[in-house]
């Protein structure tokens, strides 16, 4: 108990901090946290973590930072009497049930716990990772970048963990169209892994995913450098073909579909990266592609997960071949086909990622059509597009200016 008087020292000098920092009166500061302002300066030392979500945000601070600041920089102390250091393996146990359960905003909750009980970098280092797979689950990447981030500047963790985090965050940049930094980090984690060559099924599939991020970045990039897309074009089939070679191996291996989705999503990225190398005409792309959508007519008779997942992939590749290279109905066609599939996977998994890409695919189609044409055409959404679009536009900041156009002149019509 003798480090009470301590701790709300520290955190009433943080309440002032928030005050000065926004310029607001203490009524003010006391709306922002949600407490009546004759109780903002409690005499308790153990605030709960709404309360420290709450200051948080007014001081444009992580979480982790708050929590830190007021137990200390081991971050060791009792939350609100909620769970203790002797709780770490015990709460860890219960985030992960909460991923497997697919409840992500519970893991994001059990995590941040999770954080505030964490007694050295290693474990403040991994709870970061588990808040990081939450806001992932739940479309959040900004959020999960910033988590990602957080724990890569815990200070010295283990090997094993800090490459999980750099390929996190790999995916993170990628996911988020920040295509320079993903290659950056994923060039970094391929390098590793050649000079330290996996000797566990773990360490091969985090050299795999090295591996299929650094590739799917050069096959994004084609359409953005397109002075070298040709280099992108190779680079991205090496590395893509490495992946699927190296996921179809560890899927047999380990008996475990899931790794075979991932292949088959390297699959159909190695079909795009043909197309623009010469090496398979654009109709035969499509046509193949459309064929494997065979496999997923029925969502109901799939299980949720990455080989469904993959598809939804097809789709988009198959989108984005249509539109680089067919014209008229035949893109009209294609690209009906393949938004249309993808979204309808998209909302079976609620993919975030995947959602943006169909909306960005029917927008360029939309605005094709308008140059073919040289006529108004109406782009039509209904409601439940309207809330598609918005959730998009605050998850990919990349997104906005499409999802703003779309919603600013876009045609509302009744949900068929």
């Amino acid at each position: 108990m003798k480090d009470v008087p301590e701790r709300r020292e520290r955190l009433h000098q943080l309440l002032d901090l928030a005050r000065v920092s926004r310029g607001w009166s203490r009524a003010e500061l006391a709306r922002a946290l949600h407490r009546d302002p004759t109780k903002l300066y409690s005499d308790s030392g153990n605030p709960k973590l709404d309360f420290l979500v709450a200051l948080a945000e007014a001081l444009e601070w992580p979480v982790g930072e708050v929590v830190a600041s007021v137990w200390g920089e081991d971050g060791s102390s009792r939350l609100n009497g909620e769970a203790t250091i002797d709780d770490f393996q015990s709460l860890d146990a219960l985030t992960m049930d909460a991923h497997r359960a697919g409840d992500y905003s519970k893991m994001v909750d059990l995590s941040r716990r999770l954080f505030s009980i964490a007694d050295s970098p290693e474990r403040r280092a991994l709870a970061c990772n588990r808040e990081a797979g939450g806001w992932d689950g739940l479309g959040r990447y900004t959020k999960a970048l910033d988590a990602v981030r957080r724990g890569l500047q815990q200070g010295q963790i283990s090997t094993e963990l800090r490459l999980k985090l750099q390929g996190n965050l790999a995916n993170a940049y990628y996911t988020l169209w920040d295509l320079t930094s993903a290659m950056g980090v994923a060039e970094m984690l391929v390098q590793w892994h050649r000079e330290n060559p996996p000797d566990s099924p773990l360490r091969a599939q985090r050299a795999a995913f090295a591996r299929y991020v650094r590739g799917n970045a050069h096959r994004r990039l084609m359409d953005i450098e397109e002075e070298r897309a040709d280099m992108h074009a190779r680079m991205a089939r090496v590395d893509l073909e490495a992946s699927m070679h190296e996921y179809d191996r560890l899927a047999v291996e380990l008996d475990d579909e899931a790794l075979a989705g991932i292949a088959n999503t390297c699959r159909a990225g190695i079909i795009e990266v043909d197309v623009e190398l010469g090496a398979i005409s654009p109709a035969r792309a499509i046509e193949e592609l459309s064929a494997g959508l065979d496999n997923v007519i029925d969502l109901d008779a799939i299980g949720v997960g990455d080989w469904l997942e993959s598809y939804g992939w097809w789709c988009i590749f198959g989108g984005n071949i249509a539109l680089r290279h067919l014209h008229g109905r035949q893109l009209q066609h294609a690209l009906a086909v393949f938004t249309n599939k993808a979204l309808e996977i998209a909302d079976r998994l609620d993919n975030w990622a995947m959602r943006e890409r169909v909306f960005s695919l029917q927008y360029a189609l939309h605005e094709a059509m308008i140059m073919a044409t040289d006529f108004e055409i109406d782009f039509t959404i209904d409601d439940e597009d309207r809330r598609l679009i918005a959730g998009t536009m605050g998850r990919f900041p990349r997104f906005r200016g499409v999802g703003w156009k779309i919603l600013r002149t876009a045609k509302l019509v009744a949900a068929s």
